[in-house]
């Protein structure tokens, strides 16, 4: 379960991480809202979810889960260049994610 509320919390940083885009510094209220209550429930979950992972990898895979979340988000909402080197560096984030997965008994 803690597993799942780790995914979800992830998950909600690429919301607030692409909703920062849509903020446009703070000057657009709909998207600020939206992006202020995802971060506060992003680390929030963060938190329940580490009740019972370990701190290294649950941090580890919530930062990843953003990084290439925002990443892939970026590509397909903002038209960022999808490279081979930077789509295989994505690959390699989220190998770490299972290799973490895998690692942990949690």
């Amino acid at each position: 379960m803690h597993w799942m509320i780790l995914l979800f919390a992830g998950l909600l940083e690429v919301v607030w991480a692409v909703g920062l885009k849509y903020t446009e510094g703070f000057s657009k209220p709909l998207p600020s809202v939206v992006t202020v209550v995802a971060m506060v429930a992003s680390v929030w979950l963060l938190g329940v979810a580490m009740r019972e992972l370990p701190l290294g990898t649950a941090y580890a895979v919530w930062v990843g889960i953003g990084a290439v979340g925002a990443a892939v988000a970026g590509i397909m909402l903002f038209d960022e260049s999808a490279s081979v080197l930077k789509l295989a560096s994505l690959a390699l984030v989220i190998a770490g994610i299972i290799g973490l997965k895998l690692a942990t008994k949690a």
